[in-house]
């Protein structure tokens, strides 16, 4: 088995690392570069006209480690009279370990929809919600919060920005490598991986073995062709190796 793994940055570096010392053949592929945010610069400002009790979601841990660096290199300490949110386990440890907070997250179904079922979502009126993420990316869970009674804010701490390559050569590279399974974590990466390999080479893009790691991103990837998707019940790289070697 080779696997193409298109996570960005060292997230991605680290899951070839590992799946190469388990003696599987992988390459690395990101799509995307993440960027400084254009609103990143705000972020100490807007946290500090927080009420006590308001939250603070961060969708991923990019948004933490460039919110965590805004927040530090100004002389700020993340405060300890707001509420802090995650979309999953891993996330939340990451943030907790970066705030030195209590960190919330949905224990059953580690995306928007599982954070909007726990009892602090419930009624949002007069809460200001601070969303932390990159550019574009889902509106449901601010749309859901915002109808809960919920002010909304989001802050733009990352983008993620097209990598350029010779889309021809890097697909017959994966052939020849004998890609047979991919990872893809993120909806912008499915659809990127889509407008990226050539439409000749279709055929084999959607007959390999996609793991993802929600529901959601695996129906878009049926509604888009592919028959074998499997979802990792959560996005860390160990549990997606585990969920790998489960497949070998």
């Amino acid at each position: 088995m080779a696997v193409l793994v298109t996570r960005p940055d060292e997230r991605g570096e680290q899951l070839v690392e590992m799946l190469v010392k388990a003696g599987i053949v992988a390459l690395h592929l990101p799509l995307f570069q993440i960027t400084r945010g254009a609103e990143l610069n705000e972020l100490p400002a807007r946290l500090a006209r927080l009420k006590p009790g308001d939250y603070v979601f961060a969708v991923s841990k990019n948004a933490v480690d460039f919110a965590d660096k805004a927040i530090k290199n100004t002389g700020f300490k993340w405060r300890d009279d707001l509420s802090y949110f995650a979309v999953g386990k891993s996330t939340a440890q990451y943030f907790a370990a970066m705030t030195e907070m209590a960190v919330h997250y949905p224990t059953t179904q580690e995306n928007s929809e599982g954070l909007l079922q726990i009892s602090m979502m419930q009624d949002l009126s007069e809460k200001t919600v601070l969303i932390l993420r990159g550019n574009g990316g889902r509106e449901f869970f601010a749309e859901q919060a915002q109808q809960r009674g919920g002010s909304i804010e989001i802050v733009e701490c990352y983008r993620r920005e097209p990598l350029v390559y010779n889309q021809a050569e890097q697909t017959s590279l994966c052939k020849r490598a004998g890609v047979q399974t991919i990872v893809v974590t993120s909806a912008e990466i499915l659809t990127q991986l889509v407008d990226f390999v050539p439409q000749s080479e279709h055929n084999w893009l959607k007959s390999c073995h996609l793991i993802t790691i929600s529901e959601r991103i695996a129906h878009l990837a049926q509604a888009l062709g592919w028959q074998q998707v499997t979802v990792c019940p959560c996005s860390d790289n160990r549990t997606l190796l585990q969920t790998l070697l489960q497949c070998r």
